[in-house]
């Protein structure tokens, strides 16, 4: 009885640091969905775009089970982790290959938990990415691995710092900041240009300068996917990303924005 007491003591104490180390070496680079029920709840959900997987056992991994089959070999790496009360936010990639061909493709997670375990994520992955890559047979470079995520420390909340996101998000896509690397647009150069009309955020949570966010925007697409150059108005653009704000401005970070979604939206105008 001491003991179960002592085990309990420590399940609740759990951070989500640990939580996501966990998530990346005993679950996904193991490919093993035996390992999630020791730390994800049952009734865990997953909104990446416009799906919603909810349910653990059920929806969610069935559909990461799909995706470890077709990528056999495939792995996740860390590059940056910020964390707060009962939540952590990651850039990530994932890489691996398909019918012998590689792809390595980033994303964008914003994990929380009840103390205990993951109860849920929002993301975004860069499917666009990764279809370029498999089409063509040439995959792009990986980037650098954070030296030590999983030693990453839980930060204050900043709200100054999440009200000069939000601003920063109303603005239209291409931004400005050459030092926010947005998808892929540093490799091919070719950047999505959609007129943003309105922003809805789900998610906007901030440790220190560091805000990590989920939008919706509504808005026109103007160009800059393969193949859609007319411009269409009254489509929504998913959005994830972490940015560091410094002097009172958006100054670096990471987005990564749903353009497999928005191909959607177009192709079935």
């Amino acid at each position: 009885m001491q003991m179960d007491n002592m085990r309990s003591e420590i399940e609740q104490n759990i951070s989500c640091v640990g939580l996501m180390r966990r998530w990346v070496v005993d679950y996904f680079n193991r490919q093993d969905p035996a390992a999630c029920a020791e730390f994800i709840e049952p009734e865990y959900s997953l909104s990446i775009g416009d799906v919603l997987f909810k349910g653990r056992d059920q929806s969610w991994l069935p559909a990461v089970d799909i995706q470890m089959q077709r990528f056999p070999g495939m792995g996740m790496t860390v590059h940056q982790l910020i964390a707060g009360n009962n939540w952590v936010a990651a850039w990530f990639s994932e890489h691996g290959a398909c019918e012998g061909r590689q792809a390595c493709w980033s994303g964008v997670g914003i994990y929380k938990s009840n103390g205990r375990r993951l109860i849920s994520c929002v993301a975004q992955e860069d499917y666009y990415t990764r279809q370029r890559q498999l089409k063509s047979g040439v995959p792009d470079q990986a980037d650098a691995p954070a030296l030590a995520p999983w030693d990453t420390v839980e930060a204050e909340r900043n709200e100054i710092a999440e009200n000069l996101v939000v601003d920063w998000l109303k603005n239209s896509w291409p931004q400005q900041n050459i030092k926010v690397r947005c998808d892929d647009e540093d490799i091919t150069h070719r950047p999505l240009q959609f007129l943003v009309r309105h922003s809805e955020f789900s998610t906007l949570v901030s440790a220190g300068d560091y805000v990590a966010f989920h939008v919706k925007q509504t808005g026109d697409y103007l160009g800059g996917l393969e193949d859609y150059s007319a411009p269409k108005p009254n489509l929504h653009l998913h959005c994830n990303g972490l940015l560091h704000v410094l002097n009172g401005q958006v100054s670096s970070g990471r987005v990564i924005r749903d353009r497999m979604g928005l191909r959607s939206q177009l192709k079935s105008i």
